[in-house]
């Protein structure tokens, strides 16, 4: 029987370090980095840490915090930790942004894809991609078949990048956006390449924004981050 997708809960959280963060010592601001992140892990079963400054201007860390949700209360139990996790170093670190959602099998293939991200490996690739996506209301309108033959064209382009792996969140009724959608990758010219390929796909025209995008660079110890922030 072919592996399904299974239910886990995903939230990216776009850090943005406060004035406060910066007026203390070099060693005062690794002592709340580290109690912080501490805590953040212990709010999750998998927590991944990226450095977004660079990337952008708006911010500095993207944090990935991942937990398995077979169960209903999982969410609730997964916001209230990460909010106490929050509260000591709220008047130093802002949480700017938030993006969220579940994964689940998908209605366009049978099968779970042999690229699809798994938020619990012990490896991670060096980039992380995330953005909101929302699909347009004649995409939800056409004929379901329709809707499969075009998904099925988009698919075909992924398959040929296999070194590149996806996440595809839900967030119907949750957040703005409909899906989060979130890529790992090697190289960012590949990752480049690959998005202008599904830009000529049929089924971009029925795309009504994919934006904001966000990127970042793996850290995968927080002496990792010490060197700039």
């Amino acid at each position: 029987m072919p592996q399904q997708t299974p239910v886990t809960l995903n939230h990216f959280a776009l850090v943005r370090a406060k004035d406060a963060y910066w007026a203390l010592e070099p060693a005062a601001r690794q002592r709340a980095l580290r109690s912080w992140l501490q805590s953040l892990r212990a709010a999750s079963e998998a927590l991944h840490v990226y450095q977004a400054y660079g990337f952008e201007a708006r911010h500095d860390l993207i944090i990935w915090s991942a937990r398995r949700a077979g169960d209903p209360g999982v969410a609730a139990a997964f916001f209230s930790a990460w909010a106490s996790a929050n509260a000591p170093v709220r008047q130093l670190l802002e949480v700017s942004e938030a993006l969220w959602g579940f994964t689940r099998p998908s209605q366009y293939t049978k099968a779970r894809s042999a690229q699809e991200l798994d938020p619990f490996a012990p490896e991670r690739l060096a980039y992380l991609v995330v953005y909101p996506f929302v699909k347009t209301t004649e995409w939800y309108l056409k004929d379901r078949d329709e809707r499969q033959r075009m998904m099925a064209g988009h698919i075909k382009v992924g398959k040929q990048y296999g070194d590149i792996t996806q996440l595809l969140l839900y967030s119907y009724g949750l957040q703005d956006q409909e899906f989060v959608v979130v890529y790992e990758t090697a190289d960012l010219l590949r990752f480049l390449s690959l998005v202008q390929e599904l830009r000529g796909t049929e089924a971009r025209r029925f795309t009504q924004r994919d934006a904001p995008l966000h990127a970042g660079l793996f850290q995968p110890t927080e002496e990792s981050l010490a060197a700039w922030l």
